[in-house]
């Protein structure tokens, strides 16, 4: 019987797994296409041979049948990986050290503080963009990157999520130090720091992909197709080249691509950061 549902439970996972990769798999093969042969009828499912003329045409020569496009991918590529960089770096600057001082510093106003913080999770944030809109227009923010990383520095989620872990950490660790005569910063970078290691890069890596996937907000706050994002940019695209699938394919692939490497590159940390085994009382 064990056997049995060891067997079943792995064929479940593989057919899930399937699913889910499916969609990614196939995404690439049309990217790799001829033009006009993913329309065809029947649907191929892998090509009648493989070009990379999509991705030159893309990144390289930015046309289709000699006419030029002027889609601005690489620059759209930069933009979004510096934006989505110096949005995780601050973001983390502001928002670890907040989540540990909501779990482990006592000062007046805490505990009212942290219900308004978790009373805001409820609030849209599509209703709060109009008047923020209003005022980076008044501040001189809109059509800049500053107002496009600002927004996203300070997130509720991320110190919510940093102080849960925060508090795993013994109380007693920290008291130690205390009477050592460590001050509070030295506490934060020499012991807290440390046991948090693996949810502050879980943390940057949703810093990172939230920053990269947006899309709304970037698109009403930049009008200077020079500053687009890569998602702006290559919805500009679509607009206008809905029809070419195999060029929107090897966009989305561009897309993709970097935020896959980043994932893979910190899988280990962050399968550790969820499970919170990182922390031992």
């Amino acid at each position: 019987m064990t056997r049995l549902r060891t067997i079943v439970s792995t064929g479940a996972v593989a057919v899930l797994t399937a699913l889910t990769i499916a969609p990614l798999a196939y995404m690439v093969v049309v990217s790799f296409m001829p033009r006009g042969e993913s329309t065809t009828l029947p649907t191929p499912l892998w090509p009648s041979h493989w070009s990379g003329e999509n991705y030159y045409e893309l990144l390289v020569r930015r046309s289709i049948d000699g006419a030029w496009f002027d889609y601005r991918i690489v620059p759209a590529l930069v933009n979004s990986l510096g934006i989505a960089a110096v949005s995780t770096l601050l973001g983390l600057l502001l928002t670890v050290p907040a989540g540990y001082a909501f779990a482990k510093l006592r000062f007046r106003g805490r505990a009212r503080l942290l219900q308004l913080l978790i009373a805001s999770l409820v609030v849209p944030g599509q209703v709060a963009m109009l008047p923020l809109f209003l005022i980076f227009r008044e501040l001189g923010l809109v059509n800049s990157y500053a107002g496009v990383i600002l927004p996203s520095l300070a997130g509720i989620f991320a110190i919510l999520f940093v102080r849960q872990a925060t508090l795993a950490i013994p109380d007693e660790m920290i008291d130690a130090a205390r009477i050592d005569g460590a001050g509070e910063t030295r506490i934060f970078v020499s012991i807290v720091l440390p046991l948090l290691t693996p949810i502050v890069v879980t943390l940057a890596l949703f810093l990172f992909l939230g920053s990269w996937n947006d899309f709304l907000w970037p698109l009403i706050v930049l009008a200077d197709q020079h500053l687009y994002t890569l998602p702006v940019a290559i919805a500009a695209i679509g607009r206008e080249h809905a029809a070419d699938g195999e060029l929107m394919m090897a966009a989305a692939v561009v897309t993709t691509m970097p935020v896959l490497l980043l994932f893979l590159a910190l899988q280990r940390y962050y399968l550790t950061g969820l499970l919170g085994g990182s922390i031992k009382g």
